[in-house]
């Protein structure tokens, strides 16, 4: 492979990953618009479209086998190549994570909690995503540590949240008048808005883990990943 294709190949692995994290990043926000609005078409369209996330996830995944195979790169172009696996790996479970919140959409009846700020939260963690994926695209280290910090922020809001909801659990009055129907579907409720907490925070979690492998790749540095 001539050196000029090589380095096209390298450019086009960047620009794919930046693609696929589009891809993800919508999902991701209709996801969550979906909830907001109980838009059943909306969250098929994104339990439908996660087969589109996991074939681009295997196509950059042969990509970089392609690549690690017939030139292996060296220093700066293997950091990139092992940076861009990795990263893939991630948006992919973003991606994952997007159609748990499409399927808790599908299975929700009712209004419940609403001072817990699912959006907000929602929000914040696209932006992390999308700002990781921006940091990646110009190897902005000091961009990469100022998301690890935001995510303090983000594990913060999903700790609050939750304990308002088992709080308000608590403080549920029920007596004998209260049937087994109303008491499994308001568990079910509870269980749906914990685990969308917790999988916001894992989106949380995922941008940092990219912002990490930004680093690695830029600076050989390690010091994020965990």
């Amino acid at each position: 492979m001539a050196r000029d294709s090589y380095q096209e190949k390298l450019d086009t692995l960047r620009d794919d990953v930046l693609y696929m994290s589009e891809v993800v990043t919508d999902r991701l926000r209709m996801a969550l618009e979906a909830m907001a609005q109980k838009d059943d078409d909306a969250a098929w369209q994104v339990i439908d479209g996660d087969d589109e996330i996991n074939q681009l996830y295997l196509d950059l995944e042969d990509d970089c086998i392609d690549l690690l195979a017939l030139q292996q790169p060296v220093a700066g172009d293997l950091r990139l190549i092992a940076s861009s696996f990795k990263i893939i790996t991630d948006l992919e479970r973003i991606g994952d994570l997007a159609a748990n919140l499409a399927e808790y959409t599908l299975d929700a009846d009712r209004d419940m909690f609403p001072e817990v700020d699912v959006q907000a939260i929602g929000d914040r963690t696209i932006e992390m995503v999308t700002d990781a994926m921006a940091a990646y695209a110009s190897a902005d280290v000091e961009a990469c540590y100022a998301i690890a910090e935001r995510d303090d922020d983000i594990d913060e809001r999903c700790r609050s949240a939750s304990q308002t909801v088992i709080r308000d659990l608590i403080e549920t009055e029920i007596d004998a008048a209260t049937d087994d129907a109303e008491i499994e579907a308001l568990m079910q409720d509870v269980s749906r808005l914990l685990l969308t907490v917790r999988d916001l925070e894992r989106v949380g979690d995922h941008a940092v883990n990219i912002s990490a492998r930004t680093v690695y790749m830029v600076d050989n540095d390690d010091e994020l990943i965990y």
